[in-house]
Protein backbone atom coordinates (compact mmCIF):
# COMPACT_ATOMS: atom_id res chain seq x y z
CA UNK A 1 0.00 0.00 0.00
CA UNK A 2 2.14 2.83 -1.38
CA UNK A 3 -0.88 5.63 -1.16
CA UNK A 4 -1.29 7.84 1.90
CA UNK A 5 -4.58 8.61 1.75
CA UNK A 6 -5.43 5.06 1.63
CA UNK A 7 -3.69 4.45 4.08
CA UNK A 8 -4.74 6.96 6.63
CA UNK A 9 -8.18 5.50 6.21
CA UNK A 10 -6.59 2.30 7.36
CA UNK A 11 -4.73 3.76 10.39
CA UNK A 12 -7.76 3.85 12.60
CA UNK A 13 -6.07 5.05 15.71
CA UNK A 14 -4.16 7.91 13.88
CA UNK A 15 -0.80 9.02 12.72
CA UNK A 16 -0.18 10.38 15.96
CA UNK A 17 2.86 12.92 16.66
CA UNK A 18 6.36 12.25 15.60
CA UNK A 19 8.62 9.68 17.34
CA UNK A 20 10.94 12.06 18.46
CA UNK A 21 11.90 10.52 21.90
CA UNK A 22 12.49 7.47 20.12
CA UNK A 23 13.83 8.60 17.03
CA UNK A 24 17.62 7.98 17.51
CA UNK A 25 16.87 4.72 17.42
CA UNK A 26 14.59 4.67 13.75
CA UNK A 27 15.74 4.76 10.29
CA UNK A 28 13.31 6.84 8.61
CA UNK A 29 10.28 8.82 10.34
CA UNK A 30 7.93 7.05 12.84
CA UNK A 31 4.95 8.50 14.81
CA UNK A 32 3.59 7.89 18.44
CA UNK A 33 -0.10 8.04 19.00
CA UNK A 34 -0.55 6.69 22.98
CA UNK A 35 -3.94 5.15 23.82
CA UNK A 36 -4.08 4.83 27.29
CA UNK A 37 -3.26 7.47 29.43
CA UNK A 38 0.42 6.49 31.12
CA UNK A 39 -0.23 7.86 34.59
CA UNK A 40 -3.50 5.79 34.98
CA UNK A 41 -2.65 2.55 34.25
CA UNK A 42 0.19 -0.27 34.29
CA UNK A 43 0.38 -0.86 31.29
CA UNK A 44 2.14 0.74 28.20
CA UNK A 45 -0.54 0.99 24.55
CA UNK A 46 0.03 3.05 21.61
CA UNK A 47 -0.23 2.77 17.91
CA UNK A 48 3.04 3.14 16.14
CA UNK A 49 3.27 4.59 12.44
CA UNK A 50 6.24 3.27 10.48
CA UNK A 51 6.59 5.91 7.09
CA UNK A 52 8.04 3.45 3.78
CA UNK A 53 11.31 2.22 4.44
CA UNK A 54 11.27 3.39 8.65
CA UNK A 55 12.49 0.66 10.76
CA UNK A 56 13.68 0.28 14.43
CA UNK A 57 16.94 -0.77 15.78
CA UNK A 58 17.61 -4.60 16.57
CA UNK A 59 16.55 -4.19 20.73
CA UNK A 60 15.93 -6.64 23.01
CA UNK A 61 12.46 -6.18 25.78
CA UNK A 62 15.01 -7.64 29.00
CA UNK A 63 12.64 -8.40 31.97
CA UNK A 64 13.05 -10.61 35.63
CA UNK A 65 9.80 -12.14 35.28
CA UNK A 66 6.88 -11.05 33.16
CA UNK A 67 7.36 -8.61 30.06
CA UNK A 68 7.81 -8.95 26.26
CA UNK A 69 6.14 -6.65 24.01
CA UNK A 70 2.72 -7.90 21.65
CA UNK A 71 2.30 -5.81 18.14
CA UNK A 72 -1.18 -5.52 16.71
CA UNK A 73 -1.14 -5.14 12.91
CA UNK A 74 -3.36 -2.29 11.86
CA UNK A 75 -2.76 -0.75 8.56
CA UNK A 76 -0.66 -0.93 5.55
CA UNK A 77 2.59 -3.62 5.10
CA UNK A 78 5.81 -4.63 7.59
CA UNK A 79 8.11 -6.50 8.41
CA UNK A 80 9.14 -8.54 12.15
CA UNK A 81 12.20 -10.06 12.17
CA UNK A 82 13.96 -12.27 15.46
CA UNK A 83 17.90 -12.47 15.32
CA UNK A 84 18.75 -15.63 13.32
CA UNK A 85 15.38 -16.50 11.66
CA UNK A 86 13.58 -15.55 8.54
CA UNK A 87 11.53 -11.90 8.61
CA UNK A 88 8.33 -12.17 8.90
CA UNK A 89 5.46 -10.29 6.37
CA UNK A 90 2.76 -8.24 8.73
CA UNK A 91 -0.55 -7.22 6.96
CA UNK A 92 -3.64 -5.74 9.12
CA UNK A 93 -4.99 -8.42 11.92
CA UNK A 94 -1.51 -10.27 12.46
CA UNK A 95 -0.38 -10.47 15.95
CA UNK A 96 3.40 -11.12 17.04
CA UNK A 97 4.08 -11.83 20.77
CA UNK A 98 7.10 -11.35 21.18
CA UNK A 99 9.08 -12.57 24.57
CA UNK A 100 11.84 -10.88 26.97
CA UNK A 101 15.34 -11.57 25.47
CA UNK A 102 14.63 -12.09 21.74
CA UNK A 103 16.77 -9.97 19.65
CA UNK A 104 14.30 -8.63 16.75
CA UNK A 105 13.03 -5.75 15.04
CA UNK A 106 9.95 -4.50 12.79
CA UNK A 107 8.92 -1.14 10.30
CA UNK A 108 7.40 -0.79 7.22
CA UNK A 109 8.46 -2.52 4.04
CA UNK A 110 10.24 -0.22 1.49
CA UNK A 111 6.85 0.47 -0.34
CA UNK A 112 4.16 1.01 2.80
CA UNK A 113 3.30 2.94 5.54
CA UNK A 114 2.68 0.06 8.67
CA UNK A 115 0.92 0.89 11.73
CA UNK A 116 0.75 -1.80 14.95
CA UNK A 117 -0.46 -1.11 18.36
CA UNK A 118 2.15 -2.01 20.77
CA UNK A 119 1.25 -3.40 24.08
CA UNK A 120 4.42 -3.32 26.69
CA UNK A 121 3.34 -6.28 29.07
CA UNK A 122 3.83 -5.38 32.47
CA UNK A 123 6.95 -7.49 34.27
CA UNK A 124 9.28 -7.29 36.96
CA UNK A 125 12.69 -5.08 35.83
CA UNK A 126 11.72 -4.25 32.37
CA UNK A 127 13.63 -2.44 29.98
CA UNK A 128 14.53 -1.94 26.48
CA UNK A 129 17.82 -2.57 25.35
CA UNK A 130 18.44 -0.71 21.66
CA UNK A 131 21.49 -2.48 19.89
CA UNK A 132 22.93 -2.22 16.73
CA UNK A 133 20.52 -0.13 13.18
CA UNK A 134 19.34 -2.55 10.60
CA UNK A 135 21.58 -1.46 7.66
CA UNK A 136 19.77 -1.42 4.62
CA UNK A 137 22.08 -4.46 2.91
CA UNK A 138 20.12 -6.25 5.35
CA UNK A 139 17.03 -4.65 4.76
CA UNK A 140 17.12 -4.70 1.25
CA UNK A 141 17.31 -8.44 1.03
CA UNK A 142 13.64 -8.71 2.36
Amino acid sequence: MTNKEEFDKENVFGLGIPNEMFAQYFIGNSYLNPLVDIENTNIFVANVTFEPGCRNNWHIHNAKSGGGQVLICTAGEGSYQEEGKPAQSLKPGIVVNIQPGVKHWHGAKKDSWFSHVTVEVPGEDCSNEWLEPVDDEHYNKL
